[in-house]
């Protein structure tokens, strides 16, 4: 009888074992997978050397996710008590990878969109505000426009899927081009003549227009530029993780508008090299 119920404490005291050990294990290997486009910056690229502050891409060997979506990426990870893992997914790409259970949510300058939104869930806003303008060339026909209404005949190329190509129906009169995958190949297409604009974010401005100073950016009065219907930047998550939403929710909430911008300056610092 003792020998039997020495069998039972051992048996009720591995198990228990197992379970704490389980339960600890599963809290510290946590794992937050982000997909990020990396091909947009100062919010997200990718970079061949590691430094302090980019984070090594899980699926593409010996190359580094930088920009304002990791950094924030970053301090949810931590604050959630998760292992940070980013992919690098294309474009047209983040929203079914999201969908298909690939990663856990997308912090990839993704503006949340009445369309998207059908979609997949978002957080709250955690980027710094977007303000939509145009880039020409210095001395085009087009550089001494004003208005949405003084492109008549202009070629425009915007990026598949997104509102840097949509926008392009607001500029009355201008000739639609096909749209290209990244925002990289719309400025290659307007270097090369192949278009005679562009629509960009202020933030990418300020970054292009010191590379190509051959460019010019114009902008519209606050109540008569380009209408869209989003809040902002936010991190997109799958309509089934509601746990996931709030405690990024929560996170975002801590972090102040004064403290975004730092870490956008900072991005843009280091998108310059």
């Amino acid at each position: 009888m003792k020998s039997f119920l020495l069998v039972v404490v051992l048996l009720i005291g591995i198990t228990f074992y197992f379970e704490v050990h389980y339960a600890l294990n599963n809290d510290s290997e946590r794992v937050l997978r982000i997909g990020i486009e990396c091909d947009y910056p100062p919010n997200n690229w990718e970079e061949e050397r590691p430094t302090d502050s980019n984070v090594p891409l899980a699926n593409k060997k010996d190359f580094y996710a930088e920009g304002y979506d990791v950094q924030v990426a970053k301090i949810v990870a931590k604050s959630i008590g998760a292992e940070l893992e980013i992919k690098k997914i294309a474009w047209e790409d983040l929203i079914p990878a999201l969908n298909n259970d690939e990663i856990d949510a997308i912090f990839s300058g993704m503006l949340d969109t009445s369309e998207r939104k059908k979609l997949i869930a978002f957080s709250d806003v955690y980027g710094v505000q977007f303000i939509y303008s145009v880039m020409v060339k210095n001395g085009s026909k087009y550089s001494q426009a004003k208005n949405l209404t003084d492109f008549d005949g202009a070629r425009f190329v915007g990026q598949k899927d997104t509102n840097l190509d949509t926008a392009i129906n607001q500029l009355t009169g201008a000739i639609h081009l096909p749209p290209v995958n990244t925002v990289s190949e719309m400025f290659e297409t307007l270097l090369a003549d192949n278009a005679d604009g562009i629509v960009v974010d202020s933030e990418t401005v300020g970054l292009y227009h010191k590379t190509y100073s051959n460019l010019k950016e114009i902008k519209f009065p606050e109540s008569k530029g380009f209408v869209f219907d989003y809040s902002g930047v936010c991190a997109g998550i799958n309509k089934n993780n509601t746990k996931l939403l709030n405690e990024i929710n929560t996170v975002l909430k801590n972090i102040s508008q004064q403290e975004r911008q730092k870490i956008m300056d900072n991005s843009i610092m280091r998108s310059e090299g």
